[in-house]
């Protein structure tokens, strides 16, 4: 080996940077997705874990598990499980009340798992006509890009739009009776129901169904068809040992997804049934803001079952993705 001139040596000590320098270096790449963690730290993770903290606090800062046994109300779950168990050996229903806030969760339960089932059905034969239907290429393109829009259209304008519409005095409810000759207020419809309420967290699950659902269709290979035409598969047999096989994590995924989306809605519901309909996230704000039912650290507990909830539904939907994720890639 050839020793290197005296200068040749100078540039290349100049040139070859220190090692303490090359570590001192700010990580860059990181700065992209500096804002995101920032804005999920502050809004999303530390206002978790006070609502967490609070559940299991008093007013005096003391640990306590009175808050979480307060959401059962145990004195009223034991007369609605007696006069349950009394109904059921009498066979007469004794109109048995679940203790206010559990029945609080029951309902925004029932709710949204209805609109999410009526969301995923809707919204998934409306993606399978626009991907596999044969239909011109600008439906699908209008089509995903209404559903992006409509999926966040909720909260104010949207109880404003629907009470335009299916109130007493709305567009379609004059229209039915005027032209048609069916009240359907008559017939039990009321906007401020369960139904009426339902019906209007369904029109942002379909697009919402749309948008998630779109490209696990998309990712249904054209050489299975083929070879299941090969084999002499019809197209009911394709589609039922096939397709529903390979999007069925896909499907229940995304159910899960827009149940957890719908418990969680509060702007629409309240603007839409104020106080009339209680479902659990009213309830939460009547004990944290209300002047009457105030109570901040019974709703901190009730914003923890909610989070249980919602976190649940989002470990079987992130599961349910990857098993579909192994298909379609």
């Amino acid at each position: 080996m050839t020793d290197l001139p005296f200068s040749d040596q100078a540039v290349a000590g100049k040139t070859a940077p220190p090692a303490e320098a090359r570590s001192l270096r700010l990580p860059t790449q990181w700065l992209g997705v500096a804002p995101f963690f920032i804005f999920a730290i502050m809004f999303l993770i530390l206002p978790t874990l006070y609502l967490m903290l609070g559940a299991f606090q008093n007013d005096a800062g003391e640990f306590t598990f009175n808050n979480i046994v307060g959401i059962f109300d145990p004195p009223n779950l034991a007369n609605y499980m007696q006069c349950q168990y009394d109904s059921w050996m009498s066979w007469v229903d004794g109109n048995c009340k679940l203790p206010s806030i559990l029945a609080a969760y029951w309902i925004s339960i029932k709710i949204s798992l209805a609109s999410s089932l009526i969301g995923a059905f809707a919204g998934l034969a409306i993606a399978i006509a626009i991907v596999r239907g044969g239909l011109p290429d600008w439906i699908r393109s209008a089509t995903l890009t209404f559903s992006g829009v409509a999926s966040n259209f909720a909260g104010v304008p949207l109880a404003f739009a629907f009470l335009a519409t299916l109130g007493r005095l709305g567009l379609a409810t004059v229209i039915l009776n005027t032209v048609f000759g069916l009240n359907i207020y008559a017939h039990g419809f009321n906007i401020l129901s369960f139904w009426g309420l339902t019906l209007t967290y369904v029109y942002f699950q379909i697009p919402l169904m749309v948008v998630i659902i779109v490209p696990a269709i998309d990712g249904l290979k054209k050489e299975w068809g083929e070879a299941a035409a090969t084999l002499g598969a019809t197209m009911s047999q394709y589609w039922r040992m096939v397709v529903i096989p390979v999007i069925w994590p896909s499907f229940l995924g995304t159910v899960i997804l827009l149940f957890a989306n719908a418990f969680g809605a509060i702007a629409t519901a309240y603007a839409l049934t104020g106080s009339s309909l209680n479902i659990i996230p009213i309830v939460l704000y009547a004990q944290i803001r209300g002047d009457v039912l105030h109570n901040a650290h019974l709703g901190y507990a009730i914003a923890f079952g909610m989070i249980v909830i919602t976190g649940l539904a989002n470990v079987f939907y992130i599961w349910f993705r990857t098993r579909s994720e192994r298909w379609l890639k």
